[in-house]
Order: C-alpha cells, then structure tokens, then sequence
C-alpha cells in the first residue's frame, strides 16, 4: 500500500511512501488486541490499595459482654469485622496486577492495530516535524493543517522527540510516542495516526520479525 507523503503544512510533498503489508496489511486478530490492551491496562494500576484487618486495629481488647446468657450472638472484641469501626474483611491488599503475553502474541497485537487503522484510511504520513523549542499553540496548528485536530491523535516520531512531546502535552486529545514505545491501546485509541517517514521505517523494522 502507497500513502502520499505531507509536510508539516498538511500540503501534499510530491512523495509517496510504500507501508508494509506484513505490518499495516495483516488479517486483524482481535483477541491479540483484546489481551495486549487488558495487559497494558492492568500494568497501569498501581496496586496500593490497603485496609486494615483485625489484626491491625488499635481498640480495647476487652471482652464486649459475657459468653453465655445474654440471649444474643457471642462476642468478643470490638476490633471485629462486624463492629462498626472495626477491621475489614478480606479487604484489599497491595498487589502486582500486571500478567505475562508473549512477545510473539504483543507483535501480531500490534500489527493488527496498525492495520484496522489502514484499513480505515486512518494514517497520515509526514516528512518530519521540527520544533527548536515547545510550544504548544504550534503544535494545535500542525494539527489543524493535517484536519486533525478535532480528533483524537497519536504521533509517532523515529526517535524520543522532548520539544514535541511537551509541545503535545497540554492538548487533551493529543499524544506523542516514539516508535519504540508504540502500543496496541494507545494505536487503537486514537482516531488518527500520524508517523513521520522514519517513524514508518521503524516501526517496520520491530514488528516484522
């Protein structure tokens, strides 16, 4: 598949660029995108959730009441469960909630992203994109000039672009990724994917093997 090549100016270069059907042309597997998402979110939860038990209670240890002949259920400590302020339980503990996929299985994800978005003419190709510093409203018009920018956007760079990133940064519906991070979550969230030419030579080159 050919995609004409832009500038950052949204105006046609006079290029086109060949994308790999082995990468942006594959049979999508949804069930390798559903698992690579449920692992990118699981990895995203932090997993500090914490009450107290019994155990860890500070009340009195005293008996409530007797053991017989009060008519009603025994009880023995106000650090009961069943005691308003007392422990939890079987309540949360701190815990990893990330799992294991196999590579293999994260790179057929991947490629099944990027290809429902070709699929769906939904990737744009540019030159490249410069910015000797950050700022943000020049950004929101590369944006406008691609009919972006009232979608949500990925943009994918060859390399880890700092002044672009924080250019990106405070545009709600904007990210920015190298193409050595790219994701099947943030891939298939967005609404547009914008790569630079390099950025299409590398992605390439780390899922096609």
């Amino acid at each position: 598949m050919k995609l004409k090549v832009l500038n950052s100016e949204g105006q046609e270069t006079g290029k086109e660029v060949e994308i790999s059907s082995a990468v942006f042309g594959v049979e999508p597997n949804d069930h390798a995108i559903y698992l690579d998402v449920k692992q990118y979110l699981a990895n995203q939860r932090q997993g500090t959730h914490k009450s107290k038990d019994k155990g860890e209670i500070t009340a009195s240890t005293r008996k409530i009441k007797r053991q017989k002949g009060t008519g009603t259920a025994r009880a023995g400590s106000v650090k009961s469960g069943v005691m308003r302020g007392g422990g939890r339980f079987h309540g949360p503990r701190p815990r990893n909630y990330g799992f294991k996929l196999n590579r293999k299985l994260k790179q057929v994800a991947r490629r099944s992203a990027l290809s429902y978005k070709a699929q769906d003419s939904n990737i744009i190709v540019i030159d490249n994109l410069e910015m000797d510093t950050p700022n943000t409203q020049s950004y929101l018009s590369f944006l406008q000039n691609l009919e972006a920018g009232d979608v949500r956007t990925l943009f994918v760079t060859s390399e880890s672009d700092r002044n672009v990133y924080l250019s990106s940064r405070n545009i709600q519906n904007a990210e920015v990724l190298a193409a050595s991070d790219v994701n099947t979550y943030q891939v298939m969230k967005a609404g547009k994917l914008i790569l630079t030419e390099a950025a299409v030579g590398k992605l390439e080159e780390n899922l096609s093997n």
